[in-house]
């Protein structure tokens, strides 16, 4: 096998996890926000801002918290939201949509925001999930370092993994401020990714998804 293909080969093989050193939780919560906050600072007087002044002095530290309290808080396991099962007493078969979910997710290459709404539908077998559960196992996937497609397959596999079935789709329609403030300052576009398996790799069942969210 030449380099390409092995290459290609390791490519394809890649985990879903978002990549993470075997150490990444022996500190803790507020040693982090301590070590963030000495090296955030060091990048802001490297950039010949002022800290004494008192609109600055306290940056630093707001940003350590909100990185390890919030926008990055999905990195960690402890974070992930406990799901909450249902029996599907009811029968109910056919297809349920979660449209339009609140994606608020932070680019890997340069972080800065990933900004748009999560579309997230399956066909329930003999379990349901609490609607509030989706929005939360959206959300805590988003709260990290991401690509969007990543983030798409990890939505899916969650949900996949977590009612037993394969009959999931997500599909995610966001603006990338890495595209619209730096580099091509594209305000004008969106990316769409999707992940589709079981019953909604039909023809016929993707297309009635696509209706309902109103993307195809």
């Amino acid at each position: 096998m030449d380099n390409k293909n092995i290459h290609q080969s390791k490519c394809f093989n890649a985990t879903l996890d978002t990549p993470m050193r075997s150490d990444a939780f022996d500190l803790s919560d507020n040693d982090k926000i301590d070590k963030i906050e000495e090296h955030f600072k060091a990048i802001m007087e490297t950039l010949g801002l002022d800290l004494t002044d008192d609109s600055l002095s306290r940056t630093p530290r707001r940003v350590a918290k909100m990185y390890v309290k919030e926008i990055f808080s999905g990195l960690n396991p402890k974070n992930k939201p406990a799901v909450t099962l249902f029996e599907n007493k009811y029968g109910y078969n056919q297809m349920l949509v979660e449209k339009n979910i609140s994606v608020y997710s932070v680019c890997e290459h340069h972080f800065v925001p990933i900004i748009g709404k999560a579309h997230v539908a399956y066909i329930a077998d003999s379990k349901v999930i609490g609607l509030s559960k989706i929005h939360r196992m959206v959300k805590y996937y988003a709260k990290r370092p991401q690509v969007q497609e990543r983030l798409t397959k990890q939505i899916s596999e969650a949900l996949k993994s977590t009612l037993g079935i394969e009959d999931v789709a997500v599909a995610i329609d966001a603006r990338h401020m890495c595209v619209e403030c730096r580099g091509v300052e594209d305000v004008t576009s969106s990316t769409i990714t999707s992940a589709l398996s079981g019953q909604f790799l039909k023809e016929s069942t993707r297309s009635e998804f696509l209706r309902f969210i109103e993307m195809g």
